[in-house]
Protein backbone atom coordinates (compact mmCIF):
# COMPACT_ATOMS: atom_id res chain seq x y z
CA UNK A 1 0.00 0.00 0.00
CA UNK A 2 1.48 3.31 -0.98
CA UNK A 3 1.63 5.93 1.63
CA UNK A 4 -0.14 8.48 -0.60
CA UNK A 5 -3.54 6.22 -0.13
CA UNK A 6 -3.32 6.71 3.55
CA UNK A 7 -4.23 9.89 5.19
CA UNK A 8 -2.03 11.33 8.38
CA UNK A 9 -3.84 11.74 11.43
CA UNK A 10 -0.24 13.20 13.32
CA UNK A 11 2.41 14.72 12.65
CA UNK A 12 0.89 17.59 12.24
CA UNK A 13 1.79 19.33 15.50
CA UNK A 14 5.35 18.55 15.66
CA UNK A 15 6.60 17.24 19.08
CA UNK A 16 9.69 15.92 20.00
CA UNK A 17 10.23 13.03 17.71
CA UNK A 18 8.99 14.68 14.79
CA UNK A 19 10.87 15.79 11.87
CA UNK A 20 8.76 15.39 8.61
CA UNK A 21 8.20 11.58 7.57
CA UNK A 22 10.59 9.78 9.58
CA UNK A 23 8.55 10.15 12.71
CA UNK A 24 5.80 8.53 14.53
CA UNK A 25 3.08 8.81 12.94
CA UNK A 26 -0.82 6.93 12.82
CA UNK A 27 -2.16 7.07 9.49
CA UNK A 28 -5.58 5.72 8.63
CA UNK A 29 -6.68 3.40 5.53
CA UNK A 30 -9.53 3.97 3.35
CA UNK A 31 -11.47 0.75 4.92
CA UNK A 32 -11.34 2.48 8.24
CA UNK A 33 -8.34 0.55 9.86
CA UNK A 34 -5.03 2.15 10.96
CA UNK A 35 -1.57 2.05 10.01
CA UNK A 36 1.31 2.89 12.58
CA UNK A 37 4.86 3.78 12.12
CA UNK A 38 7.14 3.97 15.15
CA UNK A 39 10.15 2.49 16.25
CA UNK A 40 10.66 -1.07 16.26
CA UNK A 41 9.91 -3.11 19.53
CA UNK A 42 11.17 -6.56 20.43
CA UNK A 43 8.72 -6.56 23.45
CA UNK A 44 7.72 -9.61 22.91
CA UNK A 45 7.56 -12.64 20.13
CA UNK A 46 4.84 -11.54 17.36
CA UNK A 47 3.07 -14.10 14.97
CA UNK A 48 4.50 -14.71 11.53
CA UNK A 49 3.84 -11.77 9.70
CA UNK A 50 2.98 -9.29 12.16
CA UNK A 51 5.19 -6.90 14.11
CA UNK A 52 5.42 -4.23 16.65
CA UNK A 53 6.19 -0.31 16.90
CA UNK A 54 6.46 1.49 19.51
CA UNK A 55 5.12 5.49 19.35
CA UNK A 56 5.13 8.49 21.95
CA UNK A 57 1.74 9.02 24.02
CA UNK A 58 1.25 11.94 22.09
CA UNK A 59 0.95 10.81 18.96
CA UNK A 60 -1.67 8.52 19.61
CA UNK A 61 -3.57 11.63 21.39
CA UNK A 62 -2.72 13.68 17.94
CA UNK A 63 -4.53 11.06 16.29
CA UNK A 64 -7.76 10.42 18.62
CA UNK A 65 -8.36 14.41 18.01
CA UNK A 66 -7.71 14.12 14.26
CA UNK A 67 -10.66 11.90 14.49
CA UNK A 68 -12.81 13.64 16.69
CA UNK A 69 -13.23 10.58 19.38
Amino acid sequence: MAREVLTRLTGNVGGPNCDDDDCPNVYRTKSGSFVVQGEVSDAFATPEGEGLVEIPENVLKEAVRALGW
